[in-house]
């Protein structure tokens, strides 16, 4: 039996478990996901004992992704992008990689989204997943403009982004309306009916992704309907990040229909 997981502290509200074990079913491989919750002051331990024990790959998650890329051989994407997300056991050495980047890319093209190059993107927030987002639009030809509450964290990112700008949040009102793709990278959103970006600023040429998978329609998304744009709940940026990882780990196709049930059924509750 394969083993692959998820490392992070905490994990226990992670919706990929029964993301994973549904493209394991559905190609009949004989695999478990399962969560680890290592201290942090024991993650270099905690990666030693993954490859010694054989498991065949991880996700890492929050507080991790920057720490481990010391302990892995990252690629050229997730050393640009100073995170890492995804563990390879199967090399010589633990090789590192970024889905969320591709996580983000596929889902703004699977919901909407014909070409990104030559797009004008505005990404709020410039933590982990506004760094995967911001150097995946700017890859794909964006010109990517990041907007941030504290200015120094969105310059600073913007100068290691080809061809970014950074920005305070005060921008957002000239920014936005000559925009053609919004992502809310951050958690604003989540624990409570909040939007970091003014309704009146949102238009109907618009394609907005919000990160925000919980609840799966944010105060943002439907202030962004109600404006005509386009709309891509965070649920989509999950699934693709989870099914990139799968087909890295397995050279296998990922069975999306059946990843993307599992994963809705189980932020609905229907277990």
């Amino acid at each position: 039996m394969q083993v692959f997981g998820l490392v992070g502290n905490p994990v226990g509200h992670s919706l990929s478990p029964p993301m994973h074990e549904a493209a394991y079913a559905e190609h009949g491989l004989d695999a478990r996901y399962v969560t680890f919750e290592p201290d942090p002051a024991a993650l270099d331990g905690a990666i030693e004992g993954a490859e010694a024990l054989g498991i065949s790959g991880l996700n890492v998650t929050i507080p991790f992704k920057q720490d481990v890329l010391g302990l892995v051989e990252p690629d050229d994407l997730a050393a640009r992008i100073g995170a890492v997300n995804t563990i390879d056991f199967t090399g010589e050495r633990p090789t590192g990689h970024n889905t969320d980047a591709g996580g983000a890319l596929r889902s703004l093209r699977e919901q909407g989204v014909a070409d990104l190059n030559g797009a004008t993107a505005v990404v709020v927030g410039a933590g982990g997943a506004g760094r995967a987002v911001a150097f995946a639009l700017a890859d794909a030809g964006s010109t990517v403009h990041v907007v941030n509450r504290t200015v120094e964290r969105a310059t600073d990112l913007a100068a290691a982004v080809p061809g970014a700008a950074g920005h305070g949040l005060d921008a957002l009102g000239e920014l936005v309306p000559a925009a053609d793709v919004l992502v809310n990278a951050t958690s604003v959103g989540m624990d409570e009916d909040a939007t970091p970006v003014p309704a009146d600023c949102l238009h109907s040429d618009l394609v907005v992704l919000d990160a925000v998978y919980s609840p799966l329609e944010t105060r943002l998304l439907r202030d962004a309907a109600a404006a005509g744009a386009t709309t891509v709940d965070g649920a989509w940026m999950l699934l693709y990040q989870g099914a990139e990882a799968f087909e890295r780990w397995t050279g296998l196709e990922a069975p999306i229909d059946a990843m993307n049930d599992a994963l809705r059924t189980n932020l609905r509750g229907d277990r």
